[in-house]
């Protein structure tokens, strides 16, 4: 009997690296029904995660998908030698309707397991900062055509949030990284992994 996969919706982070296989995975994603919502960013890691991800790159098309299988077959097809980076949301912490676009998307990873008391916390802080409009709990798959040196320990503890601003790409990343030190503050360790500044939005 086969194993039954479970299928999420969630965010794909795939590096946009002006090739062959980019432009298409790009085109492909512009017109599948999968995709919700697909965006041209800039990748900043974090200094704790970029020794796992050395192979990070600048710019990367961000994709919000209604079927994980499905994202796993089009990375397969158009895998690269830059790491591409899946976000399974299995528990939609919150989402609501915040004033102005979304221009920024943060990655968060807890350093333990998921408590529920603590995630309960971790979502009421998130809720009380009026920019954020989303924010979802899950896990990471990574994609590549190299093999990584290091094994990201965290993948099972992520957290996603989307805000809306339209403030500068700085002063949200300013915002965002005062909403961790106050989760932080709390006793909860939660690290940011990649932040990620949309420039435009391609579908």
């Amino acid at each position: 009997m086969s194993e039954l996969t479970l299928s999420y919706s969630g965010y794909v982070c795939a590096p946009y690296l002006h090739n062959h296989e980019s432009v298409e995975l790009k085109e492909s994603w512009i017109n599948s029904k999968n995709i919700e919502k697909l965006y041209f960013v800039t990748g900043t890691f974090s200094s704790e995660s970029k020794p796992y991800f050395s192979d990070s790159t600048n710019h990367y098309i961000l994709a919000k998908f209604k079927d994980s299988e499905q994202i796993s077959k089009d990375l397969e097809k158009y895998n690269q030698a830059k790491t591409s980076f899946v976000f399974n949301i299995k528990d939609d912490l919150f989402q609501r309707e915040v004033e102005g676009e979304t221009n920024f998307v943060s990655v968060y990873y807890l350093e333990y397991g998921d408590e529920g008391d603590d995630l309960e916390e971790i979502a009421s802080l998130l809720l009380k900062r009026e920019k954020i409009e989303i924010a979802g709990l899950g896990n990471m798959n990574t994609f590549c055509l190299n093999t990584s040196k290091f094994t990201f320990p965290y993948s099972e503890n992520i957290v996603v949030i989307e805000v809306a601003s339209e403030k500068s790409h700085q002063s949200v990343k300013k915002y965002c990284d005062q909403t961790r030190r106050e989760i932080n503050r709390k006793g909860m360790v939660m690290t940011n992994l990649m932040s990620l500044s949309i420039l435009d939005q391609l579908k």
